[in-house]
């Protein structure tokens, strides 16, 4: 199975009540409904995707001056997505960012779809990861 994820980032200025007053219920270039949207593809072989709820996400790396680092961000929402053939994969977001999410499967594809608030400033130090200012480790930040 394969896996299709799309991140949107919900525009909190969008006017539903614009949008069919001048576009048949539709956003337009002046409303817009998201902010932007990031399009990512799991091609591995997917064996099952399971939904995390309030968790920590470890993250680790080097430091510019080649010290490592490893913190754990608490507090989040995640997809773990498990391939046959490789580590598990995970995408998602602090749970105070989260507005909702759809996970949905045709045939040999599982669909994911987070919605994401705008009003809160937020880190993406990885593709499919998005964490809150507020719960991004402090050391990390320079």
């Amino acid at each position: 199975m394969k896996c299709h994820i799309n991140v949107y980032m919900l525009n909190e200025h969008f006017s539903q009540e614009h949008a069919d007053a001048q576009h048949n219920g539709q956003p337009s270039e002046n409303n817009r409904l998201y902010d932007w949207e990031d399009d990512l593809r799991i091609t591995s072989d997917v064996q099952e995707v399971i939904e995390h709820r309030k968790v920590s996400f470890p993250l680790q790396g080097t430091l510019p001056d080649g010290k490592a680092f490893n913190h754990d961000v608490t507090n989040m929402f995640l997809f773990e997505i498990k391939s046959a053939d490789q580590p598990s994969t995970f995408v998602g977001c602090s749970e105070s960012m989260l507005d909702s999410f759809e996970k949905t499967e045709d045939g040999e594809t599982v669909f994911l779809k987070i919605f994401i608030n705008d009003y809160e400033a937020y880190a993406n130090p990885i593709p499919g990861i998005y964490i809150a200012s507020k719960e991004f480790p402090k050391e990390l930040i320079f």
